[in-house]
């Protein structure tokens, strides 16, 4: 049992409230747990020059911590005259994970941007961000539809992300600040509805670990994002989206994702 209550293959209690922005095409408050980000669309006409006359589309991202999401306050970015590492690195992962989804063809010559802000920091900042910004992306571009600017929803597939890790040689779900500073793996899954990786970010913190927990940590986190897509198919519907890729086939890999078979040793 964890700190918290949870088994170690249990997400923290996720809420999405959308529409916290009467002025962006697209808004999401995500809460994963105690961690709590917001998450903004915008459509713009119009595309970067290395765009200009392709006939596509284009999306990008911005991520920040407030100053006061974390124990003690952190100076603003935009205060010391530059973007930190870790920040850039973030929101360029944001803006990949949605890249992958968006048909940018059928989107246009438009700029979608993406603008997430955390307001309550405790673990998951970025995996909390990139499954929000879903779901504030999928409300912009149904604007577009409604509209009447755009034939479809442009998104073939969904897609969310969780942090996986071991902690005290447990391997855990959906990691907490406190289980995250002590963690021995630290890794973050971003999965498409489809099953299919956009990227995996993990790391040693003290020693090197064996293919073997690789795999099994891959596992667990297939068994987070499952849930979390879920969530999102619940919110705006599963045929939502312009093609219907993301129906993941059940059977397949039904035993592997079994959660019996994800936290042993």
């Amino acid at each position: 049992m964890r700190a918290d209550g949870r088994q170690p293959d249990e997400l923290r209690p996720v809420r999405f409230t959308r529409h916290v922005n009467k002025y962006a095409e697209g808004s999401v408050l995500i809460e994963v747990g105690d961690t709590k980000v917001i998450c903004t669309a915008s459509i713009e006409e119009g595309v970067p020059p290395f765009r200009r006359d392709s006939g596509e589309g284009w999306l990008t991202a911005e991520y920040a911590m407030l100053p006061r999401s974390t124990a003690t306050r952190s100076p603003r970015e935009s205060a010391r005259g530059r973007v930190g590492g870790r920040t850039h690195e973030i929101q360029r992962l944001i803006g990949r994970s949605l890249r992958a989804v968006v048909d940018f063809q059928m989107l246009g010559q438009r700029t979608v941007w993406i603008d997430c802000d955390v307001i309550q920091a405790d673990g998951g900042t970025r995996t909390a961000a990139i499954t929000g910004s879903f779901i504030a992306t999928f409300d912009a571009l149904e604007h577009l539809r409604v509209k009447g600017i755009i034939p479809a929803v442009p998104l073939r597939d969904f897609f969310a992300a969780t942090s996986v890790g071991v902690v005290a040689d447990q391997l855990l779900l959906d990691l907490t600040y406190q289980e995250d500073s002590t963690c021995e793996v630290d890794m973050n899954v971003v999965m498409t509805g489809g099953g299919r990786l956009i990227e995996v970010q993990g790391t040693a913190e003290h020693q090197p670990f064996a293919r073997a927990e690789l795999d099994r940590l891959l596992d667990l986190a297939t068994h987070g994002v499952d849930q979390l897509i879920a969530m999102q198919c619940n919110l705006i519907g599963e045929d939502r989206l312009a093609p219907r890729s993301h129906r993941r086939d059940q059977e397949s890999g039904k035993a592997r994702r079994d959660p019996e078979n994800l936290v042993g040793a």
